[in-house]
């Protein structure tokens, strides 16, 4: 290995053995729970299941970014040794823990010249920023140059496709992204939004069907509508404790011959805003 450490974040929702096993360093976004503090640890310290459903029991999560002296404390752990910095991390559209990370880079780099700081801005979130950081981390096994693995980034991240769909609206509602009476006669008539990452890292509305499983059939059909070689991909799913609603989207996908497919339960942080039955696929695309 080249002295190069990629660092990212929990939002990044990646399975808790490749962080294991690639001794991926990574900062912790916070969540509030039953009146503790709790780290968003990719699953150490709060067990997916009793969390989803102690929201399912109307418990009311919040969350909080990561701090500049967290930030720093990290940064110059390997900066005093010469090692190279990549940090890619949560949308700056979605957390202000982006701009805590560029404010504690501006400081250490003030204070050593030599200091390599590279923070990158995925504008993604959940798989879709943790897609980023598994293909950074295989260019690395590779042994790709530091610029060569930021420059791939940051030349493909706005083609990183996120789509989502939701099972309930009232988190939706509870983060102001649709109105109440939305959320009621959404309700009624059993609407189920499609949303999406737009090009500014922004979780946005895209249409919406009736029914659960006719939304998991959208999420298909947009995967074969704009994915590029698949068969070249490594795909990602996130959900928040809908298991079996991840084997229905498989099986719509059955066609289709992935290099490999990533599943994963969405963290504390991301899981607060959008509850259970929430249900993410993220790929390569020619955009977004």
């Amino acid at each position: 290995m080249n002295d190069i450490v990629i660092l990212t974040d929990s939002s990044s929702d990646l399975p808790r053995s490749f962080i294991d096993t690639n001794i991926v360093p990574y900062f912790s976004l916070i969540c509030h729970f039953k009146g503790q503090e709790f780290q968003d640890d990719f699953g150490l310290s709060i067990n997916y299941k009793e969390f989803y459903d102690a929201i399912r029991e109307k418990e009311m999560p919040s969350t909080s970014q990561v701090n500049i002296q967290t930030y720093l404390d990290k940064f110059r752990s390997y900066t005093d040794k010469g090692i190279s910095v990549i940090y890619i991390g949560f949308s700056s559209a979605l957390s202000g823990s982006l701009q805590s990370a560029l404010l504690a880079k501006k400081m250490v780099m003030d204070e050593n010249e030599d200091a390599d700081i590279t923070v990158i801005d995925s504008m993604s979130a959940s798989l879709g920023q943790g897609l980023l950081v598994y293909y950074a981390y295989e260019m690395q096994k590779n042994r790709a140059t530091k610029d060569e693995i930021v420059s791939w980034v940051e030349d493909n991240k706005l083609k990183m496709n996120h789509w989502f769909t939701v099972d309930s609206l009232d988190h939706l509602k509870r983060g102001g992204r649709i109105s109440s009476t939305a959320a009621a006669v959404g309700s009624i008539l059993n609407i189920k939004p499609i949303l999406k990452i737009d090009n500014e890292g922004k979780l946005l509305p895209f249409t919406k069907v009736k029914g659960r499983k006719k939304s998991l059939r959208l999420l298909a059909d947009l995967l074969k509508e704009r994915i590029v070689a698949p068969e070249e991909q490594v795909i990602a799913i996130s959900h928040s404790d809908c298991l079996d609603e991840v084997n229905y989207l498989l099986e719509l996908l059955n066609d289709y011959s992935f290099k490999d497919i990533i599943i994963n339960q969405i963290g504390q942080v991301i899981g607060s805003h959008v509850g259970p039955g929430t249900i993410g696929l993220y790929f390569i695309g020619e955009n977004r």
